[in-house]
């Protein structure tokens, strides 16, 4: 299956193949693709008055491997079509129970620190290090929620490196004022999640034209700055809600600054023992 295919213009084009059974779980999912996106098959099959077995055979007939695959693809779709009030209304669904509420967040966000342990690509990482400690100039690049990651990655790549300049958040002028000069040489590290930034996506297009290496920070191989990177670091998220998790993003942040940290551990070290010598001086931090 195709990442970059539209599911529901995929459904709606194949309609006239499917028997009733599969016409009528077609028919609910473009209606209701996002509560179809968090149901198992059987209730999908209760939903709509057919068989599990049918709901199964349906996603196999528009070329996945079965519904658990199926779902996956509506869990993406949901998060790049749906509205900040739709999502809002999603989390409405889960009742009055904030003890159940609250913990169920909670271990949503374990479930995906565990998909991301099992399926971290450490390759990916290792050639963002050797690509990074190589580049003239590092930029970074993350528009509206990305900006609080990319800010916090900028802060510490500059206690290990020279070269680091965080792309201002303040207009798209401003932006491409900031990058005109960007050269082959040079790699611009990008972050986006669902819902895109079409102003992320142009700036990273405008850099891939001028040959520098792009590294990307992302959810999954759908997302449309995938293709375009010379390395992707893939960190999903199934959250759904009105607000974006920032917790798997920032443990790759983390892994990739203390990667790149340890090869550059005896710099860092002689940093700091400046900036304590600075920090008792100017009496930063509070002592007993």
């Amino acid at each position: 299956m195709n990442n970059n295919t539209d599911l529901i213009n995929l459904i709606k084009s194949n309609y006239y193949k499917f028997s009733k059974g599969q016409k009528q779980i077609a028919q609910f999912i473009i209606d209701h693709y996002d509560k179809a996106a968090f149901m198992t098959a059987a209730k999908i099959g209760e939903t709509v008055d057919v068989s599990e077995s049918t709901v199964v055979r349906f996603a196999v007939s528009i070329g996945y491997s079965g519904f658990p695959e199926l779902q996956k693809a509506l869990q993406v779709l949901i998060k790049n079509k749906l509205t900040t009030v739709q999502r809002i209304g999603l989390e409405e669904d889960s009742g009055n129970d904030t003890d159940k509420q609250q913990k169920k967040i909670i271990k949503n966000e374990l479930t995906n620190m565990r998909n991301l342990l099992d399926n971290l690509d450490t390759d990916a990482i290792d050639k963002a290090v050797d690509i990074i400690l190589n580049a003239n100039k590092v930029y970074i690049l993350g528009l509206r929620t990305s900006f609080t990651l990319a800010n916090y990655l900028g802060f510490y790549l500059d206690v290990i490196l020279d070269n680091v300049k965080v792309l201002n958040n303040s207009g798209v002028n401003s932006l491409y004022e900031e990058i005109i000069r960007i050269k082959e040489s040079d790699v611009l590290i990008v972050i986006s999640y669902p819902r895109y930034s079409k102003n992320t996506l142009e700036a990273t297009e405008f850099v891939k034209e001028h040959n520098a290496k792009i590294i990307a920070i992302t959810d999954t191989e759908s997302s449309p700055l995938y293709p375009i990177s010379d390395v992707s670091i893939l960190a999903k998220s199934s959250m759904v809600s009105f607000i974006d998790s920032l917790v798997v993003p920032m443990c790759i942040l983390n892994n990739l600054i203390i990667s790149i940290g340890m090869q550059e551990k005896d710099e860092i070290v002689e940093y700091y023992k400046k900036l304590e010598q600075l920090w008792d001086n100017h009496s930063i931090y509070q002592h007993d």
